[in-house]
Parts: structure tokens; sequence; C-alpha cells
């Protein structure tokens, strides 16, 4: 009999064991948790994290672009509004007889040296002048068709007349050039 006392012993003891490593599971559990928990939030800071970065180099990015937009394009406003001067003096200059400049020499040529320089100012800012001829075909990227005419030996859509050039301001269209359109039929 004294062995059936032997093993509630070590079924007392056996219960108590598996009683204090619940015990010990059960305290060790809310740390497990908690371990979970920060992992969670540690991944979610790290996932906001990054995409603050990501939109903080997209700022970068898109001020760095408005920027050189600006500085290529920003006079743009400036540069249209003088475009009428250089049509105005292109016009005083062709208008001018072979009498009138003999006269008013000095006055011609100084219209002119503007006329360069005004030039010169426009190519040093990135301003080109479109110039088409007549006989060239019609690009309406470039050219605002001011009217249609048919003409004889020509095909529809060449250009028969040039009212006023047109400007480009680096890749940008400041003003197109202003032309007369064949619009001859195909025989």
């Amino acid at each position: 009999m004294a062995e059936p006392k032997n093993n509630d012993f070590l079924d007392d003891l056996a219960d108590m064991e598996a009683e204090e490593f619940e015990k010990e599971m059960a305290e060790m559990e809310p740390e497990a948790i908690e371990l979970d928990s920060l992992r969670a939030e540690r991944d979610q800071y790290k996932d906001r994290f990054m995409r603050a970065l990501a939109d903080a180099e997209n700022a970068r990015k898109r001020s760095e672009k408005d920027r050189r937009e600006a500085e290529q394009y920003g006079g743009s406003k400036l540069a249209r509004d003088m475009l009428p001067v250089f049509d105005n003096m292109k016009r005083a200059i062709e208008t001018a007889t072979e009498e009138q400049k003999q006269v008013s020499a000095a006055l011609i040529e100084g219209v002119e040296l503007t006329m360069r320089e005004l030039l010169n100012v426009f190519g040093k800012h990135g301003i080109e002048i479109i110039a088409p001829e007549v006989g060239d075909r019609f690009d309406p990227q470039l050219h605002q068709a001011m009217f249609e005419a048919p003409v004889p030996g020509t095909k529809a859509g060449d250009i028969i007349q040039v009212a006023a050039e047109g400007f480009m301001l680096h890749d940008r269209l400041l003003r197109p050039a202003q032309v007369g359109v064949s619009s001859t039929p195909a025989s």
C-alpha cells in the first residue's frame, strides 16, 4: 500500500508542476502578445516612414521640375508682349522706300540696329522665329491658317502667303506663323 501513496505524491507533484507551467505560460502569453503588438506597431511606423520618404522625394522632384520650367518659360508673357514690337519694326523697315532710305539713312539704320538687338535678346532667351516660306507645307503645329484660296500651280495645303512670322520659346509655341493656305483641289 505504500506504493499507491507514492504514486499519488508523484501525481500531485506532476499536477503542481503542470499548474506552475500553465501559470508561467499564462504570464508569458501577455509578453508574447505585447511583443507581437510592438512588432505590428513598428511595421506600421516603418510603412508610414517609407510613404513619407516617397512623398518627400516626389515633392523634391516636382519642385525641381517647376523650378526648371519657371526658369525656361517664366518670361513667356513678356516675350509674347514683345512680339508686336518685332512685327511693327519689321513693317517699318519693309515699307521704307529707297528714296526714304536715302533721305533718312540714320533713322532707318537705327531701326535696323534696334531690330537686330531685339533678335539677339530673343535668341539669348531661347526665342526662335518660325519663318515659313511660300510653297512650304502647312503644319498646324506651327502655323495658323488665316485664309484659304485656290491658287493655280499649287497643291492643297501649300502656304501661299505669310502674313506674320511665328515664334517658339524653347519647345513651346509662343505664336503660330500666320499664313494663307492653298485650297486647290487635287486634279
